[in-house]
């Protein structure tokens, strides 16, 4: 009977340090494995708990946890990754997480043979005239009136190509800024001022230049495009950071 009692009690303190187990938040250790380029500023989420940080360098994280959180592992680097956390994990001293890299597919590149086709083949200049060097171009540009006026009188090609080029160029950079006053309003459409100010510690009269700042940003502009909100979230607040560190080092 005695030893019965004790086999019972023994079973009920293991049921209950198993449950004291799964609700008690730990710190849980982890590394990123793989092959991947850039371990650093992986997301590590615990959707459960609504918390996250990121790696190292070296892909190391801690994050507060307990048995049955579901961890989510996101970057633009690396394929997303969802894990639910099981007691075994917490025994180890290092939990390893294996991710795969972000890899895009290009369609396959055929490449021909066009040496045949040349200005000659097609008839648009004589076969055995002159072929000169780029220098040479230049040179016989600069100093052949037909050249330079055009037959019958008519403009040269060079100052068109000029101004194409140059338009081209300019056109460039209108399409660059126009992508960022796309994500600048993007950025005031994703949350009221007052979030940037409360949140991230923004002081109000530079709300509007943060906003600038994290357009420029590469990362935060893929994370908006592929739609990881708490990516984006997770970048503003890196950002906001390094935003409020030079507005200290201008005072």
């Amino acid at each position: 009977m005695l030893f019965l009692m004790r086999k019972q009690l023994l079973f009920f303190l293991l049921v209950l340090s198993s449950g004291i187990w799964a609700q008690n938040e730990m710190l849980l250790k982890g590394k990123i494995m793989g092959n991947i380029r850039d371990l650093e500023g992986i997301m590590v989420i615990n959707v459960t708990a609504a918390k996250y940080v990121a790696t190292t360098n070296d892909g190391h994280f801690a994050i507060a946890a307990k048995v049955g959180d579901t961890l989510r592992f996101s970057a633009v680097q690396v394929d997303e990754k969802t894990l639910v956390l099981k007691q075994e994990d917490f025994c180890e001293n290092l939990l390893l997480v294996r991710l795969e890299p972000q890899v895009h597919q290009l369609s396959e590149l055929i490449i021909k043979d066009y040496s045949h086709i040349n200005a000659e083949s097609l008839g648009l200049v004589k076969k055995g005239q002159m072929k000169f060097t780029p220098a040479e171009r230049k040179l016989n540009t600069a100093s052949n009136s037909y050249a330079a006026i055009g037959l019958n009188g008519s403009a040269g090609l060079d100052p068109l190509l000029n101004w194409i080029s140059g338009r081209t160029a300019m056109l460039k950079k209108e399409v660059e800024v126009e992508k960022k006053e796309r994500m600048q309003n993007h950025l005031k459409n994703l949350f009221e001022e007052d979030y940037y100010i409360s949140h991230f510690k923004i002081p109000d009269q530079y709300v509007g230049g943060f906003l600038v700042y994290a357009s420029e940003n590469s990362r935060l502009m893929a994370a908006i495009t592929s739609k990881n909100k708490i990516l984006t979230l997770f970048l503003l607040g890196e950002l906001a950071v390094e935003y409020l560190k030079i507005l200290a080092d201008e005072e």
